[in-house]
Formats: C-alpha cells, structure tokens, sequence
C-alpha cells in the first residue's frame, strides 16, 4: 500500500499546482459537447472519490463478499454542476476526502487488504486491488487534465 499511498499523495500535489496555475477559461473549454471540462473532471474525481471513500469504509464491516455498486458518472458531474461550481472550493474537498482515503489506505492490515469485494456479478477481487485501482483511475484522470 505504501507505493499507491506515495502515488496518490504525489498525484494531489501535481494535480492541485496545475489546476491552480490554469486559467478558469482553460479549466471550462470543452473540446465538445459532450466531453467534460478539465473542471469537471476534477469533479468526476470528487465523485469517485466519495464513493470510494464509502466503499473502503463499508468493506470493514458489511458481509463479504463486498458488492460493488455502480454509479452513474455523467449524471453526477450535471447534478454537482462543477462546471460553473467555485474551483478552489472544489480542490479543497479534494485534498481534503483524499487525505482521509490515504489514512484509511495507511491503517489497512495483510487480513483487511485481502478482504473480498464482488466487482460484478461472478467476478471477485479483494480491497487491495480496488485502492490500487482507485489511485489509478486518479492517475490517468489527472493525466488528461494535464496535457
């Protein structure tokens, strides 16, 4: 867990600099309609990590197999309207539910981090991969944000 705790810690630093460093313009300018907004990716970044957040915490308590639920992501983003929502708000929530993500990544055990989690119907894995899997998804979302 140590190296995906050093990657997503790594990847908020990178993340908020240049977000910050950006002009509102270039953080809203779609390149279509129906692509997100530089913006609205750290929104669906939010999104994810809320969700993750939940299911990182419920997986310690509820039965196991663990089942994944679905969100709808593009739904999300329209509903929190992150493309007109206050930026620097937005960065703060962030850091702020991905610091909390990183402590619970920090406090898992060999036995919480093999817990099983059901991905979908007939397909399993456990805990560990789905916070690799979280920091990721972060990765590669940052990654197009960025160039």
């Amino acid at each position: 867990m140590t190296e995906s705790i050093n990657r997503l810690k790594e990847a908020l630093r990178e993340g908020t600099t240049y977000v910050n460093q950006v002009s509102e313009s270039e953080l809203i300018d779609k390149v279509s309609p129906e692509k997100w907004s530089k913006k609205e990716i750290v929104g669906h970044l939010i999104d994810s990590a809320v969700n993750n957040l939940q299911r990182f915490t419920e997986i310690q308590f509820e039965d196991k197999p663990y089942p994944i639920r679905k969100y709808n992501q593009d739904d999300l983003v329209i509903a929190n309207d992150y493309q007109n929502a206050e930026i620097n708000e937005m960065l703060d929530f962030w850091n702020s539910i991905n610091n909390r993500i990183m402590y619970l990544m920090k406090i898992q055990t060999e036995e919480t981090l093999d817990y099983q989690i059901e991905l979908e119907k007939d397909t399993f894995s456990d805990l560990r991969f789905l916070m690799v899997d979280y920091v990721d998804h972060l990765v590669h979302h940052l990654k197009q944000i960025m160039h």
